[in-house]
């Protein structure tokens, strides 16, 4: 079989790998449009997972579509959340007589996690692990349900925290990525090997630039 066959044999999986980079591409450098170009990766390997018996991360899709919308909104309304917070602590009257307009349009800054925060998504991370271990051996085909269930479990926490711009959540990316790369290449999906391959790199990218934007002033998420 030559590359062009391939290639029209397996074009839904070289779109999703595709539109996954653009994806990350567009994470490191906080442009909103994230969203929707994840919406559209999600679809794809809904698809994809589902026809390689990858239940948990099929799954695992779903909730990125429902994060996405969310993220979406998150990022772009963030601001006012934050100001809000401020307008809390200082006092509402006088702090809403100088708040700007600018201020309340403001979009929602990279943070640092807290310990709170820290304790209560690792606590979250195994209750779903144990969930889906369970669920994956017992109720699916899956071949490697331990693989699938920490994939999507850690995937689930570190999207949550991309959601908030969270910092901490390129390391989750880092082992979600360098796990993934091995088990498809088990698996034999390729291009989607590929993908997470320059996931994995451009995670340590991602360390690197947001780092530069942590707003240190800011209240973690959960107190």
């Amino acid at each position: 079989m030559n590359m062009s066959d391939w290639i029209s044999s397996h074009y839904i999986e070289v779109f999703g790998a595709v539109t996954g980079i653009i994806y990350v591409i567009l994470e490191i450098r906080q442009n909103i449009w994230l969203w929707p170009v994840g919406i559209v990766t999600s679809a794809v390997y809904i698809w994809i997972f589902f026809a390689n018996k990858f239940y948990a991360d099929m799954s695992l899709q779903g909730y990125y579509l429902v994060i996405s919308v969310l993220g979406w909104y998150w990022w772009k309304k963030g601001g006012r959340r934050e100001a809000e917070g401020g307008r809390q602590e200082v006092g509402q009257t006088s702090l809403k007589q100088s708040l700007t307009e600018e201020e309340e349009k403001k979009e929602l800054k990279v943070t640092r996690v807290n310990l709170r925060t820290g304790v209560i998504l690792t606590i979250v991370f195994v209750f779903l692990y144990l969930v889906m271990f369970f669920g994956l051996s017992r109720l699916t085909d899956s071949p490697v349900p331990e693989w699938d269930s920490f994939i999507t479990s850690l995937s689930i926490v570190a999207t949550w925290m991309l959601a908030r711009k969270i910092y901490e959540h390129w390391f989750l990316w880092i082992v979600v990525n360098a796990v993934s790369s091995v088990l498809f290449i088990w698996r034999g999906l390729y291009p989607t090997v590929i993908l997470y391959l320059v996931y994995c790199i451009m995670s340590f990218v991602g360390l690197v630039e947001w780092k530069k934007t942590i707003n240190n002033d800011l209240p973690g998420i959960i107190k």
